[in-house]
């Protein structure tokens, strides 16, 4: 995995083959980043980074200024690999090891972007679990995004929030948001 852009541009990282994940690849996280640029900038968000595997697409915020970062995972050597590459790199991210759900009934902190990877084989419920549990814990910023990254044959329309996705490869981002209610609508 490399970091797209921003102070640490091009740089490679290693993570260990032990590592149960599936980082995000270089080519969806451009598209992804190329879409948050529109809507973002960078220093002034928080993220909120859950089932954070690698700690990937905290250190692409990390690198374009972003410095309210909590990435959650609830595999040890997967908090320590983000640890330990925050570190080297000088990135101030929060990483915290913690079962995803567990952690959201409890955190109380609303965040910009919430992103979250979780496994591609969940089942439609544990899926539905993320945004129910975001917009009723009130943990997504009025102006932000939550980003589920999931398998371009899970199909996340249905659920309450929904704006849009995009695909790229066999990896689909979709983005849930505020309901903005306009004067039209009132």
């Amino acid at each position: 995995m490399r970091i797209i852009s921003g102070k640490h541009k091009g740089r490679r990282l290693v993570a260990p083959k032990k590592l149960p994940v599936r980082p995000t690849t270089d080519f969806a996280k451009e598209a992804l980043f190329n879409i948050l640029n529109n809507d973002f900038c960078f220093p002034e968000i928080s993220l909120l980074d859950l089932f954070s595997g690698t700690g990937n697409i905290s250190y692409e915020f990390a690198s374009r200024g972003c410095s309210k970062i909590t990435a959650v995972d609830a595999d040890y050597s997967c908090t320590s690999f983000i640890k330990k590459t925050a570190r080297e790199l000088d990135f101030d991210i929060t990483c915290l090891k913690s079962d995803v759900y567990k952690f959201l009934e409890k955190w109380k902190t609303p965040s910009t972007i919430v992103f979250a990877d979780p496994p591609y084989d969940f089942s439609d419920a544990d899926f539905a679990k993320i945004p129910e549990l975001i917009f009723s814990k009130n943990l997504l910023l009025s102006d932000g995004y939550l980003i589920i990254e999931h398998s371009k044959h899970t199909n996340l329309e249905k659920l309450p929030y929904y704006s849009f996705s995009k695909s790229y490869g066999g990896c689909t981002f979709s983005f849930f948001e505020h309901t903005v209610i306009s004067s039209e609508e009132e």
